[in-house]
């Protein structure tokens, strides 16, 4: 399923338990998506863009990732709309404080952003990194975010 946001195109896919898939390009929907959970996502994204949703409540069903990295994830769904955290603090979380560079390749690869929010990960000095693996057009998308949950300002 497709969608056209303030951050651009998304598209995303489902299985018969949850959304599986949240991409920024071109994704193909699985034959048997869930169209009711696909539809219940984009009602939400929806809800989201217009702020009037903080939290994501469709179904999950992640199929990707290594235990450390869905450990990340995990740790990324506990930090609150409005709020970010640093490398070094979802490293701690997690009871690896080592692993501040892990958490950055375990953002590139998540499956679910936006819905497993790492843009709400920042630098430790506050300042915006990478989001996505997509350089200067992941930073945009990173900041748009941000600025509509008012944790930046214009």
């Amino acid at each position: 399923m497709k969608m056209n946001t303030i951050v651009g195109d998304l598209w995303f896919d489902a299985d018969e338990k949850g959304v599986t898939k949240v991409s920024f390009t071109l994704i193909e929907e699985s034959e048997n998506a869930n169209q009711e959970i696909l539809n219940l996502a984009k009602e939400q994204f929806t809800e989201y863009f217009a702020e009037k949703r903080e939290a994501f409540t469709v179904p999950l069903s992640i199929k990707t990732g290594t235990a450390f990295q869905q450990d990340v994830w995990q740790a990324l769904i506990n930090i609150p709309y409005g709020e970010t955290r640093s490398y070094k603090e979802v490293a701690q979380a997690i009871d690896n404080p080592k692993a501040v560079r892990a958490i950055g390749q375990a953002n590139r690869v998540n499956p679910l952003p936006i819905i497993v929010p790492c843009h709400r990960v920042i630098g430790h000095n506050g300042q915006l990194t990478g989001y996505m693996g997509n350089g200067e057009e992941g930073l945009a998308k990173k900041r748009k975010l941000l600025l509509l949950e008012k944790i930046l300002s214009e």
